[in-house]
């Protein structure tokens, strides 16, 4: 390695920040990870936290583990600037020298008015508590009406989660049904979008239409929301949802420590990179995960599998500068839209890529094999079993 440039300092403590860690400790540099928190929230098994099926703490991982595990550093701080021209990390705790960065810092919510008296399943261990409680209130009540719904960001149709919103409302009507509740409950899916969920596919599309109406969940989309309330849900047309407990995951946009820094931003304040991750103008800043301003079909989102896919290019074309290698990899192939669906009592294999669309319904054997996934990823992080290609 050119002396000097044998270290990395990566920002961020998500899927694409511990996967860009692991990695480029693999590849041999010294490699620091920053982040405002000591654990990782593994999102994709939060949709059985608010049911009671997994206690929050399984569905989170401490950093510690995963460093100890492959030999990478971790600091806890928050990062409030990025100084590229200095070479320069502004943090709570003080300025951080970097020799090759990778930023993975997430991305932000967008905030809709009156949107804290909503919770959202993405919105962190807080959140998810608060969920968990709320619904629990109403359990022991023993009726009520939940409402459910996504936004997006009009500058980037990439930037939302629709997915988990999905999961867990079919999650409530199934811990519903099993309670014998189902009936004196009152389920409601809303988003602005006149078809939310088709960039998984017709096929997908058709698939949770027949579940809305096979559990007589009611649907009111394709008007955009105007704000919330203590009851419910305003629209752009006059027209109102009363609820009970409102669950929404508004778009996202840029993290707010990037407004500040001197990285080129998209509109929606995502960093732009090129095909290799690499940020556009820098020879040694990526960016990956939801930071980054992703290139692809116009179906592409943002989704856990990207970010980790980002994270594993970036660092081998990070080890590759460092140790002057010519050759590149690129995230661009494998941008599509993959996931397991699971409804409480099954699931839906749905994937999308420029191959087209696939749909397979996994009745029952499905929900295992997501909870199956959770462990595994636990697991073969830290290096207790194998790593499966690709995974």
């Amino acid at each position: 390695m050119e002396e000097g440039r044998g270290t990395a300092l990566v920002l961020g403590g998500g899927f694409a920040g511990v996967e860009a860690a692991i990695q480029l400790r693999k590849a041999g540099l010294d490699t620091t990870l920053v982040s405002d928190r000591d654990f990782i929230l593994i999102n994709p098994i939060t949709i059985w936290v608010p049911t009671g099926e997994l206690p929050l703490a399984e569905a989170t991982l401490p950093l510690a583990h995963l460093a100890q595990a492959h030999g990478f550093k971790v600091q806890k701080a928050r990062v409030n600037r990025i100084e590229a021209s200095a070479k320069r990390v502004h943090t709570d705790e003080g300025a951080l020298p970097y020799e090759n960065l990778v930023v993975a810092l997430g991305g932000a919510k967008l905030r809709p008015r009156g949107v804290e008296h909503t919770r959202g399943i993405c919105g962190g261990t807080e959140e998810l508590a608060e969920i968990t409680a709320a619904v629990q209130a109403l359990v022991d009540r023993g009726q009520g009406h939940i409402a459910l719904g996504f936004g997006g960001n009009p500058k980037d149709g990439s930037a939302m989660r629709g997915g988990p919103v999905f999961e867990l409302l079919f999650n409530l009507n199934t811990m519903l049904r099993k309670r014998g509740l189902r009936d004196r409950f009152e389920l409601t899916f809303f988003a602005p979008m006149e078809k939310p969920g088709q960039r998984m596919g017709e096929g997908a599309l058709e698939l949770m239409q027949a579940m809305f109406e096979r559990h007589r969940i009611h649907k009111r989309v394709g008007v955009p929301i105007a704000g919330f309330d203590e009851r419910g849900v305003t629209f752009a047309d006059g027209s109102r949802l009363d609820a009970d407990l409102v669950l929404f995951t508004p778009g996202l946009q840029g993290h707010p420590a990037l407004q500040g820094s001197d990285l080129p931003l998209s509109d929606a304040g995502f960093v732009r990179v090129d095909e290799h991750c690499q940020v556009e103008g820098s020879q040694d800043v990526w960016a990956v995960g939801d930071t980054a301003a992703l290139d692809g079909p116009q179906w592409r989102a943002k989704q856990g599998h990207v970010a980790e896919v980002m994270g594993r290019v970036a660092a081998h074309n990070v080890a590759a500068r460092v140790a002057g290698r010519a050759e590149r990899e690129s995230y661009v192939e494998h941008v599509g839209i993959l996931c397991v669906m699971d409804t409480g009592d099954g699931a839906a294999w749905v994937q999308r890529d420029e191959g087209g669309e696939r749909l397979i319904p996994m009745p029952v054997f499905g929900h295992w094999i997501k909870k199956a996934w959770g462990s595994y990823w636990k697991l073969s992080r830290q290096g207790k079993v194998p790593r499966l290609p690709g995974m």
